[in-house]
């Protein structure tokens, strides 16, 4: 038997390999960490034979993916996509079980294969792969698409369904006749959990990181962090419930204080190495001999879920009012397997509800539907347009849309992304009176700002057809105004190929990718790190007495130099910190009806300022006015564009409209 040191280093080791190979293969780690898993297990190579000694530490990675999952829950967000959340994933969950136990009552007709064993493997099967599927999405720039919203609504409800399926799945287990007193019983839990999370625990946790936050000691945060989470974690399993749903609770406690963001980078690092080990883990228990022992039944299993899940989520989005498209979208995204699903398994064959080699059999189909998750993925857009007729059509009316907005302009800027520094240099330009045409992906900012009269239109401007409606032949200039160097560079590529010579500016976070971007045919690229720099050193050395004039050669000459003499700088401790999230400044469009309190009133009248927002334009007929002045009279229709913060912009709103 190899020791503790020697096992943590075969594990070490065979993930690092494994993680290495599949990144060049640009494969998500998860499924390198399940081929490791695989293939140094008992059943193969045998080098981590002992996988009970690592499996408890394996399951952290569940409880610190459980917090990370609560961090992300909170009310406001669940109220945005509730038809999503509640409408699709519930159906799709329900939907996915109600299919099990009607195929295992078919399956009872002929074997012996109980009611709670299609209960419990339908749960497990349900499940879709959050890590995979978002960070793919992500990559792809789709997240902001409606199949992207579609698919992380339902992630969602999968994520909050697990605790309920873990307590389900294991009062299954047990005696039949205390089945209702087990859920009983737990859903009372549960229920009490919620009001110490709703009536104590927020007080408690928001006051006590306040105090923890003041002492400014970064250990003793994160040894807080630790005991919160784990300490939780405690308390819901001596309940007799899962550790999963005290870390959940944990993380919705910490997501309602200021501190939501730095956590979330703090537990990363334990997230992502725990929950490593758990696939790792996950994939020792497989034998690969029961794919050559029962390579049909494998098949079933693997084949079978994988239509299923695409064929009820592809339907069930066209019921709740999905083009064909992206209901096809949709269905690919989420047919897979998911790692919640490998933890409710792990439930099942500990509570020996599966016959074993029926569990291995399982469990060998949903590793090869994760393997296969990203290809489907990444050729959905081919699938859709093969077997839906009309996809063309609508895409067709996409780029009619954006062809619309910029036929009658040249010489424009074609700003890629609208988000804050979009708008600040969309604005620019109109002070400039140069045109531009700006393509987003977020649909309810394109709706709010072109409801304002911007020149803004859903479109993916890393997409060919995209730029060439935008009017990429007849434009100035391409600016693309994110900050992902993957997604600047797939944009670069499209321009290379449609106007070699456009001149085209990239904005990014630091300058570590500086010479990537220029080599694929970027102009400019302007890392937000290096002009804070300047803008720092340009302070500080008017403060020691250093003329304007010299010091504004100074940061021209470093300029000039494309940022050369300020890539070596040296790297702290507390770089990753600088780029926290803070409230911000926002615009916000308020139509004005007959009824609005400020219809007939000027804006002098109404002191908007007073309460620290600004009118910064007024749409009337579809003319758009810039900076009105003081004694502009609103009229019933009118469309006022705000500036401020949020709060701010509330109570603005509520002035112009007569509710206080």
């Amino acid at each position: 038997m190899a020791s503790p040191l020697e096992l943590t280093l075969v594990l070490l080791f065979a993930a690092c390999v494994g993680v290495v190979l599949f990144r060049i293969l640009h494969l998500p780690p998860m499924l390198g960490y399940l081929s490791v898993g695989i293939i140094i297990g008992p059943h193969s190579l045998g080098l981590a034979a002992d996988s009970q000694r690592v499996q408890y530490l394996a399951e952290f990675g569940v409880v610190f993916l459980m917090f990370s999952i609560g961090l992300e829950f909170s009310l406001p967000k669940l109220k945005t996509m509730r038809r999503v959340v509640l409408g699709l994933g519930v159906s799709q969950v329900f939907g996915t079980l109600a299919v099990a136990v009607g195929v295992g009552a078919l399956v009872n007709l002929f074997w012996s294969f109980s009611w709670q064993a299609s209960v419990a493997l339908g749960g497990a099967l349900a499940m879709s792969s959050t890590a995979i599927v978002s960070k793919m999405l992500s990559e792809r720039l789709e997240l902001e698409k409606e199949h992207g919203r579609n698919i992380m609504g339902v992630l969602l409800f999968q994520d909050l369904a697990v605790v309920p399926l873990l307590i389900v799945i294991s009062a299954l287990g047990g005696n039949p006749k205390a089945l209702m007193l087990a859920l009983s019983l737990a859903a009372l839990k549960i229920s009490g959990a919620l009001a110490l999370l709703l009536w104590v625990g927020q007080k408690l946790v928001g006051r006590w990181f306040h105090i923890v936050a003041a002492r400014r000691s970064q250990e003793l945060f994160m040894l807080n962090l630790l005991l919160l989470a784990l300490g939780l974690a405690s308390i819901t399993e001596h309940l007799g419930l899962s550790m999963a749903l005290g870390a959940f609770i944990a993380g919705m406690l910490i997501a309602e204080t200021p501190f939501r963001h730095q956590v979330e980078d703090d537990i990363k690092p334990f997230r992502d190495v725990l929950l490593g080990l758990f696939f790792i883990t996950t994939g020792m228990l497989l034998n690969p001999a029961i794919v050559i022992q029962s390579p049909w039944l494998v098949l079933a299993f693997f084949v079978g879920p994988l239509v299923v899940k695409f064929t009820l989520i592809a339907g069930l989005a066209r019921v709740f009012g999905s083009p064909p498209g992206v209901a096809i979208r949709t269905g690919l995204g989420l047919a897979q397997a998911g790692e919640f699903g490998f933890v409710l398994l792990n439930v099942i064959i500990a509570r020996e509800l599966l016959d074993p080699a029926l569990s291995q059999a399982v469990l060998a189909g949903m590793l090869l539907s994760m393997l296969c998750a990203p290809f489907l993925i990444i050729n959905a857009d081919r699938i859709a347009l093969r077997f839906v007729a009309n996809e063309w059509m609508m895409q067709s009316l996409q780029m009619t849309k954006i062809a619309t907005q910029s036929m009658k302009t040249s010489g424009h800027v074609i700003i890629c992304g609208y988000g804050r520094c979009g708008q600040n240099l969309a604005r620019m330009l109109e002070q400039e009176g140069i045109g531009y045409v700006a393509l987003d992906l977020d649909p309810d900012r394109v709706m709010e700002a072109a409801s304002s009269g911007e020149a803004v239109v859903f479109g993916d401007a890393a997409r060919r057809e995209a730029l060439i409606a935008a009017g990429v032949h007849r434009a100035a200039a391409v600016v693309v105004t994110y900050d992902s160097t993957p997604a600047a560079l797939k944009v670069l590529a499209q321009v290379q190929t449609l106007e070699p010579t456009l001149p085209v500016v990239v904005r990014t976070v630091d300058d570590t990718s500086i010479d990537d971007l220029l080599a694929a045919g970027a102009t400019e690229v302007v890392p937000e790190i290096v002009e804070g720099s300047l803008m720092l050193a340009s302070h500080a050395l008017v403060l020691l007495g250093v003329p304007m004039r010299r010091v504004l050669r100074r940061v021209a000459q470093a300029r000039n130099a494309r940022y050369s003499l300020l890539r070596g700088y040296f790297h702290g401790l507390d770089d990753d910190d600088e780029g926290g999230e803070r409230e911000q400044v926002r615009l916000q469009s308020v139509p004005l009806t007959p009824n609005s309190d400020g219809v007939g009133r000027t804006l002098g009248e109404l002191a908007l300022e007073k309460l620290g927002v600004t009118v910064t334009a007024i749409r009337r007929h579809g003319i758009r006015g810039i900076e009105p002045a003081p004694e502009t009279r609103l009229m019933a229709e009118d469309i006022v564009v705000l500036r401020g913060m949020p709060e701010k912009l509330a109570e603005a709103e509520e002035r112009l409209h007569g509710r206080s």
